[in-house]
Parts: C-alpha cells; structure tokens; sequence
C-alpha cells in the first residue's frame, strides 16, 4: 500500500509559497529528480513509452542577431 502525504492552505498563493520554500531546501538533484519523476509519469499517461521518454531532450536554437 503506497502512502501520500497532504497539506491544507487558506489560499492557492500560500501552497504556491510553501511549494517555492520545499523546492528551494533540495538540493539540485533532488529536484533534477523530481523533475524526471514527473515527466515519466506523464509520458505513461499518454502512453509514449521509448528509449526518447527516459531523457531530458537537448534542444539547439540558433537565433540571427540584427544589427541595430
């Protein structure tokens, strides 16, 4: 039997501030944790299971300055 924890807050503005402060005491790869955690579970979701889902994508934008 898995376990889950709640929290109750007077308005979305305080869960907002409480989330800001429990992600601010991880260290960043806890949080690079959390994030893959996340995103693994929304690829099952959408049910796009491959070798693809299991990495952050690198992502290249070259962008043409103007000169002004």
């Amino acid at each position: 039997m898995k376990k889950f924890w709640a929290k109750i807050f007077r308005s979305f503005k305080d869960a907002e501030n409480a989330d800001r402060k429990d992600y601010a005491r991880m260290s960043p790869s806890e949080r690079l944790d959390v994030v893959q955690f996340l995103r693994e579970n929304f690829l099952k979701i959408k049910g796009e299971q491959h070798a693809a889902g299991t990495r952050l994508r690198r992502t290249i934008k070259i962008i043409q300055q103007t000169q002004s």
